[in-house]
């Protein structure tokens, strides 16, 4: 798999992902695409507090997830917030393992930055493990922390810094900002 960001030719088949993700998104993010949330989507990957991905198959350049860094401050804070999820059909192949992995060293090598949380809902044991298989931690709990599918749901808080990340896990090179991968 490989990382790229988004363009305007990527709506439609992006718009029957969520589609066809339903039911496999519903209790941990929203389905709802429109042309609209495409175009917001598209307009705060453009500032610089954001970074949005999308997941994509080697084999045939599929796009199978997005992946995201927002909420990027700078200065003495140097964090972001992780979001990722997988469209229906790709989950447990190890993709998002990696696409975590090729994020973490494109915020702590390329953007400078020395801490990323990731928020998870404590009944997501998949995102969890890929969480841990990152080197993120637990840090802690939060009660009704989010509202995904109009409730409020819990989140465990899990991060990662840059002096406990291992570099040396995932060999990545980047071309320019548009598109990287692992070479693997």
């Amino acid at each position: 798999m490989y990382l790229r960001h988004p363009a305007l030719r990527d709506f439609d088949e992006l718009e029957r992902r969520y589609g066809e993700s339903r039911s496999h998104l519903k209790h941990f993010a929203s389905s709802s695409f429109t042309k609209e949330v495409f175009d917001r989507k598209l307009t705060d990957a453009e500032k610089d507090s954001n970074e949005f991905f999308l997941i994509c198959r080697v084999d045939d350049d599929a796009i199978i997830g997005t992946i995201n860094l927002s909420q990027i401050f700078r200065r003495s804070f140097q964090n972001a917030y992780l979001g990722y999820q997988l469209f229906a059909g790709f989950t447990g192949k190890g993709f998002m393992t990696e696409a975590v992995a090729l994020v973490i060293r494109f915020a702590f090598v390329d953007l400078k930055l020395h801490r990323i949380e990731a928020n998870v809902q404590p009944n997501n044991s998949a995102s969890i493990r890929v969480l841990e298989r990152n080197g993120f931690i637990n840090e802690g709990f939060s009660k009704r922390y989010l509202k995904i599918g109009g409730k409020w749901r819990d989140h465990e808080r899990w991060a990662i810094i840059k002096e406990n990340w291992n570099s040396s896990r995932i060999n990545v090179h980047t071309e320019g900002k548009k598109r990287f991968h692992t070479n693997t």
